[in-house]
């Protein structure tokens, strides 16, 4: 596995100033990679397109279809049905108000546990169903050595780059060629303010 850094561009214009200053720095050109990163749910990952096969935030949704038809689908049918006996007492009527009750309470079911992933968990946000994603953008991955990390990190951050970010991956043929886009980023540690960053270049 080879170690990488990357930047976002805007625009490739400013991914190619970035890379002409870091092969005048002696970074090596085919030890770059430049190309455009879709935005999220466009990666096409499906034949029907998308990048998932189901909205994270579904998850349980039929769980909770089955447990609100048996709970307040439960509730909704007899109190639907006891409405409609006060108004009609005929047993067409009564078994339909109680099917229609049962619905409800499936559909009420499946939209409480629907989005239980948003909330919050002891202050932060659950990670593992919503992981950060990359935002859209030009991304400029440099292939570099361990002793070349920091140089390159700072290098990019002054070209205008940011959300920047190491990975160990399969560089071949002057490429990353592993890369994902739906694999959560590690981010490099911001410098602290006042920080040269490449004036030790």
């Amino acid at each position: 596995m080879s170690l990488i850094v990357a930047a976002r561009f805007q625009t490739f214009d400013q991914a190619e100033a970035a890379a002409q200053n870091l092969y005048g720095a002696g970074f090596r050109d085919e030890d770059m990679h430049t190309f455009y990163v879709n935005i999220a749910g466009e990666h096409a990952r499906y034949p029907v397109g998308g990048d998932r096969k189901a909205d994270p935030d579904s998850r349980g949704a039929s769980m909770g279809a089955v447990i609100g038809a048996a709970g307040l689908g439960i509730l909704f049918a007899l109190v639907c049905a006891v409405i409609a006996w006060q108004i009609d007492p005929s047993a067409i009527a009564v078994t339909a108000a109680g099917g229609v009750g049962a619905y409800i309470g499936a559909l009420a079911g499946a939209l409480w546990v629907t989005g239980q992933g948003r909330r919050l968990r002891h202050g932060t946000w659950d990670r593992d169903i919503h992981p950060e994603v990359r935002q859209a953008g030009v991304l400029l991955a440099l292939h570099i050595q361990p002793d070349q990390e920091a140089r390159a990190v700072a290098m990019l951050r002054e070209a205008g780059g940011t959300d920047v970010e190491r990975a160990n991956g399969r560089w071949i043929n002057g490429k990353w060629q592993d890369f994902d886009p739906l694999t959560p980023p590690e981010r490099e540690p911001e410098p602290p303010a006042g920080h040269a960053g490449a004036s030790q270049v």
